[in-house]
């Protein structure tokens, strides 16, 4: 996909999390059924993946995805920051920079229509029964399946990212500017990510990994599992 396409997908992806995210902060209850969900997400994922968190290879990789794709916090200063400088991201970014952060926002706007479905159906108090009747409910097995492709096509594309040339040293010159603009949010997620990933000796069998895992939990819920997320 070339770089015009990519911010083409880049500007209408966020105009999707962004209407979402309007959507909630009009409703203190959808808000706060929202805010549960992503925490109790967040809470499961930490334990799944718990192996992952600690070694000492995979433990910032795995901090990356739960905060940054995952995390129960608000990202909306981050997409804030990238809707300003979407033609700057054209011109300065190698596309496999620009592809990494138009994948996450991509799977960032599936993610939350499909968190603001179940938070709907599950209002601010639930338990894990309720939790999984609503994932069956409010989500086709297709719509899961999409979100975890689009998982595994993030994870590669970080892959990717460090194996291009003076990345580190670029990203570094863009450290001081990014921040006097105001950008450090976006400049910290690609400083975290790209740093992460850098370090792992084996990255591409840890993206394998956690969809792997998360693949068998989807499973095992629409299949009506009483455990659905033990390990196999």
């Amino acid at each position: 996909m070339r770089k015009e396409q990519l911010v083409q997908t880049l500007e209408e992806q966020l105009r999707t999390v962004k209407a979402e995210r309007q959507s909630a902060m009009r409703d203190p209850a959808l808000l706060a059924a929202r805010t549960a969900l992503k925490q109790f997400q967040s809470g499961r994922l930490a334990a799944s993946h718990a192996d992952l968190l600690a070694a000492p290879d995979s433990g910032d990789a795995a901090l990356f995805f739960l905060d940054e794709l995952y995390g129960a916090h608000d990202l909306g200063r981050r997409d804030a920051d990238l809707e300003r400088i979407i033609p700057t991201l054209q011109r300065v970014l190698p596309l496999d920079a620009l592809r990494v952060i138009t994948e996450a926002i991509v799977l960032d706007a599936l993610s939350e229509r499909l968190d603001t479905a179940m938070a709907r159906a599950l209002g601010e108090r639930f338990d894990q029964a309720g939790y999984l009747a609503a994932y069956r409910a409010t989500a086709a097995p297709a719509e899961r399946e999409r979100q975890l492709a689009l998982v595994q096509a993030l994870g590669e594309s970080l892959c990717a990212l460090v194996k291009v040339p003076f990345l580190s040293a670029t990203l570094g010159v863009m450290r001081g500017p990014a921040r006097l603009a105001g950008l450090g949010e976006l400049q910290r997620f690609l400083e975290r990510g790209f740093g992460a990933f850098k370090k792992m000796k084996q990255a591409g069998r840890f993206v394998d990994t956690i969809v792997g895992r998360e693949r068998q939990v989807m499973r095992n819920i629409y299949a009506g599992a009483a455990e659905p997320f033990a390990p196999d």
